[in-house]
């Protein structure tokens, strides 16, 4: 990137205390190889890294990249509002719960109804029956799975 440097901000003086830099980019060079067929950046061609603190930095890569559709013009119903045994699941990730909270609004009884006809779910709920003390588990990792596939409102109806 062939950046100017528009403000530069000091976060403090002290020991892990470092400089904010603002800039304005004037031109990017980009490889052909990191572009989808749209000619848009690919997060999952680019090798992107964040700086953490002290000696830790994290890729951005795999499961760690989520996507939220755009524009969303309605406000989701937020992580806050999350029941607390969801949110504070062992399985699901900060990503997961990011993209449950992004919902507009939590199913409807006539939604979960429906839903709960399918055989599958039908079975699934079966088994959880079966197995009480790993019901829990269960359903949050299912809802993982649904979350990945982009299946948000489904894995809210089986988390639900």
């Amino acid at each position: 990137m062939e950046c100017k440097v528009l403000n530069v901000i000091e976060t403090g003086q002290h020991g892990g205390a470092g400089n904010l830099v603002v800039c304005e980019i004037l031109l990017m060079h980009i490889n052909d190889d990191i572009l989808d067929e749209n000619k848009k950046i690919d997060p999952h061609k680019i090798d992107l890294v964040a700086r953490m603190g002290a000696d830790y930095y994290c890729r951005a890569s795999g499961h760690a990249v989520f996507k939220v559709e755009k524009p969303n013009l309605k406000l989701g119903i937020g992580v806050d509002k999350i029941p607390e045994d969801i949110r504070n699941s062992e399985v699901l990730t900060g990503n997961d719960l990011g993209q449950l909270g992004n919902v507009e609004a939590l199913p409807t009884p006539k939604e979960m109804e429906e839903f709960n006809t399918h055989e599958e779910i039908i079975k699934f709920n079966d088994a959880l029956k079966a197995d009480p003390a790993n019901a829990r588990l269960a359903r949050h990792l299912a809802a993982r799975k649904l979350i990945a596939a982009g299946k948000v409102k489904d894995a809210w109806m089986v988390l639900l």
